[in-house]
């Protein structure tokens, strides 16, 4: 398994972040399903502030940008959840023209 760390903002509303809370006490089980299906292991989200941080386990050999593209291109209830995640979020300052949460890059690592 390889790990990832990224991030995103929500948007800077108070609202806005509560709605983001509660949509993941209960994920859509398509999307779930989904995640595992492209290759993910195991996925953390960390909030502070507005700030996500996600930490992501995928299979070994697999890039993950590009498995988070093959999730995004599930139709149904996978789509309709990324349009609702993506209504309450915007990219870090600094992030790549066009990725939305940003790969962060491993400065230290304690082994």
């Amino acid at each position: 398994m390889s790990q990832h760390v990224l991030t995103v903002n929500l948007r800077d509303d108070p609202a806005a972040i509560a709605t983001y809370c509660e949509y993941h006490t209960r994920v859509f089980p398509e999307v779930l399903e989904r995640l595992r299906a492209v290759g993910v292991r195991r996925m953390d989200i960390h909030l502070l502030g507005r700030q996500l941080v996600m930490v992501v386990e995928v299979n070994d050999g697999l890039d993950i940008r590009r498995v988070f593209e093959a999730h995004r291109q599930a139709t149904g209830r996978v789509e309709e959840w990324e349009r609702l995640m993506k209504s309450l979020q915007e990219p870090v300052p600094g992030a790549p023209d066009g990725e939305w949460w940003a790969v962060m890059e491993p400065v230290f690592h304690l082994s």
